[in-house]
């Protein structure tokens, strides 16, 4: 009979030596039987008991029992294929309208009424397995939670950790409270960034910041010494950086600008408010429009110094046309060269703030 394997560890705490291990005891199992092993398929770190979508050799090997090219999927365990009896029942109908046989390499298992019921109960049990692990799973990040330790994910920037608990870096903490303080007296966060980038600062992912880098740090109640977890917010349970006062003309200025210029002003955006900037003073382009005699709405962008009253000397540039202008060029660089070369830098970008992040000593030789 010919047969394909099925093989798949969970999470990334499992090595590939669970692939091997899984692969041995089939191929031995197939020897065994005088299987003739006609195919692969291996889904590394991706769970059995949701998310089947993310198993891509998974689905694979189902829509390739179609063709018929072999009788049986051997599997390590039956768990390997689902731990929850809907994907179980789901799944192997499929396999079996297309002539296919599940087979667990471990478990004997007959075709039986006794065999039916053998098989249920071990896809029960690797349910309950499943749901009781992710209820220890979680009970156990909320112990940790409730001591204020670290449940894992990004630290953000101002902290470090020691002994799974947040303490204030010495390095970066005077960062956030600078933003803080120059944000509030009313300085651009282009002008800190810029600032912050040419002394070389760089954001808790090792990266310079940017437009996006803002809004997650001053809208981060944790700079007020408040723990957060999944629901859990402790006062007090991690250091305090920013004063409240600080903080909340901090979140009164964001609210004030949290809509773009020239968003919400007309039925249509204006793609490239503060993406585009004046050739003369280097200010951002913002939006605006008119209406003219006979009621002809008219978009244009214009110069933000401009609109201020400043002394600039660039008129107000039609909407359509510069995103045409702007659309334009853009596609005809997407040469395939070009495609191959922002690739290039996108990888080297990440390998640069991959290298530059000064957490990964650290992480290193933990």
């Amino acid at each position: 009979m010919n047969v394909v394997l099925y093989l798949r560890y969970s999470s990334d705490a499992q090595t590939e030596q669970s692939i091997e291990g899984q692969r041995r005891v089939c191929e031995e199992y197939c020897r065994r039987m005088d299987y003739t092993i006609v195919g692969e398929y291996a889904d590394r770190a991706t769970s059995a008991s949701h998310d089947t979508e993310k198993r891509l050799q998974y689905l694979a090997m189902i829509r390739d029992s179609a063709a018929r090219r072999f009788e049986g999927v051997v599997v390590y365990k039956l768990d390997r294929f689902a731990r929850n009896r809907y994907d179980s029942a789901i799944y192997k109908a499929k396999l079996a309208r297309n002539g296919v046989r599940l087979i667990s390499a471990t478990e004997a298992i007959s075709d039986s009424p006794e065999g039916i019921i053998l098989e249920s109960v071990l896809e029960g049990m690797a349910e309950y397995y499943s749901k009781e692990l992710s209820q220890k799973v979680r009970r156990g990040m909320k112990e940790t939670a409730l001591k204020g330790k670290s449940c894992g994910g990004r630290v953000p920037l101002g902290y470090t950790l020691q002994d799974g608990r947040f303490v204030e870096d010495p390095v970066t903490a005077p960062i956030i409270r600078e933003l803080f303080d120059r944000y509030v007296s009313g300085e651009r966060l282009s002008d800190i960034g810029a600032d912050f980038n040419g002394r070389g600062y760089r954001t808790s992912t090792g990266r310079q910041f940017n437009a996006n880098s803002w809004n997650s740090i001053l809208t981060n109640r944790r700079y007020l010494g408040i723990y957060i977890y999944d629901g859990i917010e402790q006062p007090g349970g991690m250091p305090r950086i920013i004063d409240d006062d600080t903080f909340q003309r901090a979140q009164e200025r964001v609210e004030r600008t949290a809509h773009k210029p020239g968003h919400g002003k007309a039925a249509e955006p204006y793609e490239l408010a503060e993406k585009a900037f004046c050739g003369l003073c280097g200010a951002s382009l913002v939006g605006e429009s008119g209406r003219g005699m006979n009621g002809t709405v008219y978009r244009y962008y214009t110069c933000a110094d401009r609109k201020r009253g400043h002394k600039c000397g660039l008129r107000p540039i039609p909407k359509d046309w510069l995103e045409r202008a702007v659309a334009e060029d853009a596609r005809s660089l997407l040469t395939p060269r070009m495609i191959d070369r922002l690739a290039e830098m996108a990888v080297k970008a990440s390998q640069d703030a991959r290298d530059a992040d000064p957490r990964l000593p650290l992480l290193r030789q933990q």
